[in-house]
């Protein structure tokens, strides 16, 4: 079995895409580290902006960070591919 890669996710907590690309990860079995950034205030928020950029300099939403691959959008076949599954 192959070790799982680390999953990072931005998300908003009203995207639609963003809640589609969690319940297929949910759905999938894959363990990932979300951060709603809607949800999040002031410098909590601005520090996870900051860091998104470095991922998705025109912070758009999802963003999904897996292992060294950086997947902007709900693109499942992408997702699939860069999981290995």
């Amino acid at each position: 079995m192959t070790e799982q890669k680390s999953v990072r996710v931005f998300a908003l907590s009203t995207c639609s895409h963003c809640r589609d690309a969690r319940k297929f990860l949910d759905k999938s079995g894959v363990n990932y580290d979300c951060t709603e950034v809607d949800l999040l205030d002031g410098k909590e928020q601005a520090a996870a902006l900051e860091e998104m950029k470095k991922y998705n300099p025109g912070c758009t939403f999802p963003t999904l960070v897996i292992g060294d691959r950086v997947i902007v959008g709900n693109r499942q076949d992408e997702i699939k591919e860069a999981l290995g599954l």
